[in-house]
């Protein structure tokens, strides 16, 4: 699977947000799509400068300053190559706010609310960036329109979560078990959960938890999700970084492929371990919970 890797901008001004609108052409199929300001990676160029010209080339303004707000990875399942996205996401502050069209890519701005957006069609990948940065301040509203054949509809916040994953062995191997915490786009918890897995693997273990979280997000009927696990070695793989070559780690991560081909979109980032408190709680609450019951036995 191919990755195309991309900067973009979230520019603000006061509580709104700048977008872009596309100048003829097709994109996805759909005309005149709005969406962030967003730009190519020039050979030798490092992602500060790509955003920086890509600013310049698209508005005629230099960026005040540039903040490294995150990197959001996700695979767009309309796309008949599912093709992987890469998009190194910046919030930039424009030096001067008198804004002009400079380039052939754009025909017009607009500085919107979020909560306005839903009058705009905008792009897939600016909605899923958009909604995965959303996650870490719970501001964004769900009224975003998507692309497609539901193009003129809302998009329900109950089509979009971001699910922590976790799994843990004492031992590894050893007694095991998965956990997952699930939160909406307003941040608020959606459901959690740990189940004891027996004797095994902390890698493995982290798959179950992932793809227990899958089943999940599938019962309530989430049709976007982005996942998030401090097992690099899981995420890496799952983004087609690294390829599965463990013989214990192949069905699972087979089962888990099958799952995800009933979302509409997904998205897999590392996250440091203390950020994943909640999933790692209910681990340790399942595997606890095993350990009182094997000694009561005794």
């Amino acid at each position: 699977m191919k990755q195309r890797i991309r900067v973009t901008a979230i520019c603000k001004k006061g509580d709104e947000i700048l977008l872009l609108k596309r100048a003829g052409g097709r994109v996805e199929g759909i005309l005149n799509n709005f969406e962030l300001p967003t730009g190519k990676i020039i050979f030798g160029e490092q992602p500060e400068e790509a955003m920086s010209r890509a600013i310049y080339e698209n508005l005629g303004v230099q960026a005040q300053s540039l903040q490294l707000s995150d990197v959001v990875t996700f695979t767009d399942l309309g796309n008949s190559s599912e093709q992987g996205n890469l998009f190194i996401v910046f919030e930039v502050q424009l030096q001067d706010e008198s804004l002009k069209i400079t380039s052939d890519r754009y025909s017009a701005y607009k500085w919107v609310k979020p909560t306005e957006a839903g009058a705009l069609t905008l792009s897939e990948e600016s909605l899923m960036v958009l909604q995965i940065t959303a996650t870490k301040t719970g501001t964004l509203a769900a009224k975003i329109i998507s692309v497609g054949e539901e193009s003129k509809q809302v998009l329900p916040a109950s089509d979009f979560a971001t699910i922590y994953t976790d799994g843990g062995s004492r031992g590894n191997p050893g007694p095991s078990a998965l956990g997952y915490y699930i939160i909406g786009p307003d941040g608020k918890e959606l459901k959690r959960g740990g189940e004891f897995l027996g004797f095994s693997t902390s890698r493995l273990a982290e798959y179950y938890g992932l793809k227990e979280g899958l089943e999940q997000a599938l019962e309530l009927g989430l049709k976007r999700v982005h996942f998030k696990s401090d097992s690099l070695m899981m995420v890496n793989q799952m983004n087609g970084v690294y390829k599965v070559k463990n013989p214990d780690l192949m069905q699972v991560h087979t089962d888990v492929l099958k799952l995800l081909g009933n979302l509409e979109a997904y998205s897999f980032t590392h996250v440091p371990r203390e950020l994943n408190a909640e999933a790692d709680a209910e681990v340790n609450k399942a595997i606890d919970a095993n350990m009182r019951r094997t000694e009561a036995e005794y």
